[in-house]
């Protein structure tokens, strides 16, 4: 199982943008309900940062045959102020969809 931590914090006059974008992978991956796939995203209290959470088997998994995911990452790099990605490992879970 691959595991990624992706952080970022979005330009507030691009906010709006980035939510519907975002909002259209999640029901998107709702509808297909990908097999050992899980993709959570956190909204710090700022309201601009953001954590992403992707567990799966042969990350980036289903997500780039999505024609929403493709509009979300086509401008991602303008819409982010900063963002970084690293692999983690879990060490324990409870109620997370194991």
């Amino acid at each position: 199982m691959e595991t990624l931590l992706i952080t970022y914090r979005v330009r507030s006059d691009r906010l709006d943008e980035h939510l519907t974008l975002l909002d259209a992978v999640h029901r998107d991956l709702t509808r297909l309900r990908p097999p050992g796939f899980r993709y959570l995203t956190l909204r710090l209290d700022d309201g601009l940062s953001f954590v992403d959470v992707v567990i799966g088997p042969d990350l980036p998994g289903p997500l780039p045959s999505l024609e929403s995911f493709g509009r979300f990452r086509a401008g991602l790099e303008e819409r982010c102020e900063q963002r970084s990605t690293t692999e983690f490992t879990v060490l324990g879970s409870y109620g997370m969809g194991e």
